[in-house]
């Protein structure tokens, strides 16, 4: 019996790093993912030009027509567009993608704090900048769909635009990352059973 009990608690020595380090491949995955998808974001909202149609760009910030030669007349006015509630819908629209930036820099701030540096409150420290990541994925992904209904008569799947692309990768990588490192945070809730005391 004490023979078997050295060897089972002499297994259980020898899986427990191998789950520490993946733990930490894949909160540092979990983290990689979610600054891409903030750069994504990013990009796409400054540029904000996520629609193209009937030589018209619609974008969160501008509003242009193409000109001869492929030179596009922009402007801020979005009631230029001559769409009724276009300068309202889109002004929430940007509000919304902008402050889900917001949320996910704060969440990845969260996160890597909780991995650098280990103390009592590492792992509420983790699963609150897993919400905020959710956050931001329901702050953008509400953005999104505002605009696309603001449009909804413009709207094409070949005149989405590159950044608009890019957004939809972001809101993607938000949602995914963010279930993740809850779904990590519930499993380090569990209890360990360790083999010897079976």
């Amino acid at each position: 019996m004490t023979a078997i009990k050295i060897q089972t608690q002499g297994m259980h020595s020898c899986r427990r790093p191998r789950m520490q380090f993946l733990e930490i491949f894949t909160r540092s995955l979990i983290i990689l993912c979610i600054a891409l998808a903030i750069i994504l974001s990013s990009i796409s909202v400054c540029d904000g030009h996520w629609l193209f149609a009937n030589a018209k760009v619609f974008g969160l910030w501008h509003f242009c027509i193409m000109e001869q030669h492929g030179v596009p007349n922009c402007t801020t006015d979005l009631n230029v567009a001559s769409i009724d509630g276009l300068q309202v819908g889109l002004i929430f629209s940007r509000t919304a993608v902008s402050f889900g930036v917001v949320a996910a820099v704060f969440g990845l701030e969260l996160l890597i704090v909780s991995q650098v540096c280990e103390d009592p409150h590492s792992r509420k420290k983790w699963s609150f900048g897993s919400q905020l990541v959710l956050l931001s994925f329901a702050l953008s992904a509400t953005g999104m769909l505002s605009f696309v209904i603001w449009l909804w008569n413009q709207v094409s799947f070949m005149g989405f635009t590159l950044t608009y692309w890019c957004q939809f990768t972001a809101v993607f990588l938000f949602f995914l990352n963010g279930i993740s490192g809850l779904h990590i945070h519930s499993l380090m809730q569990l209890p360990i059973v360790h083999p010897g005391n079976m």
